[in-house]
């Protein structure tokens, strides 16, 4: 009887080691790795994101407008931007008894912006027969991000 090989594995330990090696040697270090999947973490809950959105469109606003603009309780906008202003993603600016939050710099901006374009014109398979096809992750569109796949069909090869 044949021995039964991994269908995900290689034959060999490294095919490429010269690009191993160039991964490795540049591989932010366990600090680093933590601190990007903490960014990651918080953008992955929609409420915070659509309050990093609501700020990235108008600049500067308080907990009020944020809860207006963004449909969300004002208590849940707090929480957030508690979350977000410890993280350094946004930071607070005091005007009398108000308080007004705005990205902290242009790197968050930055990361939503690219973030935004990568799923507007990338739009994964599992994505393609509408929301939740197949048993697979939760939509982009139904989170609000962007519309559903129909229309793409003018912008697909």
């Amino acid at each position: 009887m044949n021995p039964v090989e991994a269908f995900d594995g290689c034959a060999d330990t490294a095919v490429h080691p010269d690009k191993v090696r160039l991964a490795s040697a540049n591989a932010p270090d366990a600090n680093e790795i933590a601190r990007v999947s903490a960014v990651f973490k918080l953008l992955g809950d929609p409420t915070r994101t659509r309050l990093l959105y609501a700020l990235l469109e108008a600049g500067e606003l308080c907990v009020c407008d944020l809860a207006a603009a963004t449909g969300t309780a004002e208590a849940t906008v707090s929480q957030a931007l508690r979350l977000l202003r410890a993280s350094g993603v946004v930071i607070g600016r005091r005007e009398g008894r108000n308080i007004f939050y705005r990205l902290s710099d242009a790197h968050v901006r930055l990361l939503l912006d690219v973030t935004r374009e990568h799923i507007t014109h990338h739009v994964p398979a599992q994505f393609e027969n509408g929301p939740d096809a197949a048993g697979g992750p939760a939509s982009v569109w139904t989170i609000g991000l962007i519309d559903p796949p129909d229309a793409f069909e003018s912008s697909r090869p």
